[in-house]
This record gives C-alpha cells, structure tokens and sequence, in this order.
C-alpha cells in the first residue's frame, strides 16, 4: 500500500531511468544498516556483560570457599622450622573451630565469640590473629589448652607439673641466628594425648625462653609454642614484650592442613620458568603434623 501511493498519479520509470529527489531516497537499506550495527554493538555489550558475570561470581566463589572452607597461607618465618620451611604454601581448614570475626576478610566485628564452635587439639599447627593488634596471622602449634599449667625448665617442657617425652632424632640442617647453615639438636617430642612431632633447639636447652615461670591458662585461652623453640616468639613471651601470649579461641582462623607448594627460601614463587630447581618438590601435597 505504501508503495502503490508513491507511484498515484506519477509515470513509472524505464528501465534506464533513476530514481531522484528526496522523497525518492531508498532509506531502507541504511536502516538495515543501522539495525546490523546495533545488533552487533549488542552482541559486544552482551559479551563483555557476560564476561562481567562470570568474573563476579568467580570472586563470589572464591570469597566463601577463603571464608568458610580453606584459605591459602605462605610462611614467611622460620618459628615452625622444621614441620613448616619458609616458602611453604599450605591450606587452612576455616570450618575446622567454627567460624568467629576472624573467619571474614578484614575481620569486621559482626558477631561475639564463634559459631559453630569446635575447640582445638592439643599439637594441632594453628593459624591466628596475633591478640594484641588483632590483624597480624601468626601460626604455632597448640601446647597448652585451658586450664593448663605450661613451663620451661632447662629446656624441656612442663605440662601440669609432668616431663614431656622426647627423643633424639638425626639433627636437621637449618641456620643459627647469624644465618649460618649448620645441624642443629632435632627432638621427637610426644604430647599428653599421643601427638608427636618434631622440635629443634638451635641453642640447645640452654635458649633464652628455655627457663619459664608457670603459665595457667586461662579459661577461653590457649598456649601456643613454635617447633623452632629458640627462634619463636610465642605464648612464652608476654604481648607487652612484643610476645604472644595467651590466645583467645575467638582469635582461632583455622587449622594447617595441606601444603600444596614450596619453593626455597627468598625464590619467587612466581617465575615459573624457575621452578624445575626451586620448588622443594618433595614437601608438596604434605600434610601438616
């Protein structure tokens, strides 16, 4: 119909003849034009919305397994030495104790104490929030639980007024405290509830928080100690002396579990093109005792 009343009244072109003037521009094909250029300007914007997306919900993903399943850890200190190397990259279960304020990113005060809360074992390797700032991850192993009487004499651990078990065992090859390579006394020490794990004393029995007054753990509290007992900062040193202390189970962010990569001391774990002579390929995949 439209059509038609362009031509009333008018004499059709020959075969030879073209179409002039304005009312007789073809717009339809600029129209198609515009149309093909939409939908390929849509097909772009519906991509990267897509892409958006999937990025989205990769985060969103990865948010609530650091939250409430795992969260990856490296060690960049020597207090664990030797069941955790500097360069290790381990796994920490966040379900293990229950989740507190300390279970989230940044830890925002949301909530009071923990949900579903389940209390650690004694030997368990433990990562937490150093008490008296509230923010920095400090990892030991749980020594003293509540109630607990803790000390040092001449080297050898207290708990409760009884002698912990140990053994010597082939001396590990580490640094001393001017970063000199040497072998050092290696122990296998036997926990109250059957946990062993090794120790070593760079300083033999005779280290500076080898000799301890009685620590009583309070209730809600636990006393931790690194493997490295000469080289650790722990519950043995009092916060005000830039030590540990006694931490609260509110302060608990989960339990080592897994190392799943460990490259040597000061190597990027990065450079990749590397890793045929720096990963330490015989401790990944291990679990943490």
């Amino acid at each position: 119909m439209i059509r038609s009343a362009l031509w009333r009244g008018r004499r059709r072109p020959g075969p030879e003849e073209t179409i002039v003037g304005k009312e007789n521009e073809m717009t339809e094909p600029a129209q198609l034009d515009r149309k093909g250029t939409g939908m390929k300007q849509g097909a772009k914007e519906g991509g990267k919305g897509d892409t958006l997306k999937v990025i989205v919900q990769a985060l969103l993903i990865a948010l609530v397994v650091r939250t409430f399943l795992f969260q990856p850890f490296n060690i960049p200190s020597g207090s664990m030495i030797p069941t955790l190397l500097i360069g290790d990259y381990l796994f920490v279960s966040k379900y293990a104790y229950g989740y507190s304020d300390h279970s989230i990113p940044f830890s925002p005060h949301l909530f009071s104490g923990r949900i579903f809360a389940s209390p650690p074992k004694r030997g368990d390797v433990v990562v937490f929030k150093l008490p008296r700032d509230g923010q920095t991850d400090y990892i030991k192993r749980v020594i003293g639980l509540p109630g607990d009487k803790i000390q040092m004499k001449d080297g050898r651990l207290y708990i409760n007024g009884a002698l912990v078990p140990r053994e010597p065992i082939a001396k590990a090859h580490t640094e001393d405290f001017y970063g000199r390579e040497t072998d050092v006394p290696t122990y296998r020490e036997t926990l109250p509830g059957g946990v062993s794990h090794t120790v070593i004393e760079i300083q033999g029995d005779s280290g500076f928080n080898d000799n301890t007054p009685v620590f009583e753990v309070p209730e809600g509290h636990y006393f931790m100690m690194g493997d490295n007992r000469d080289n650790s900062t722990d519950s043995r040193v009092p916060p005000d002396q830039g030590g540990v202390g006694y931490v609260p189970f509110e302060n608990l962010v989960g339990r080592a579990e897994l190392i799943f990569f460990s490259v040597g001391k000061g190597e990027p774990a990065w450079a990749f093109w590397e890793w045929p002579w720096t990963v330490r390929w015989d401790r990944m995949l291990k679990t943490v005792k």
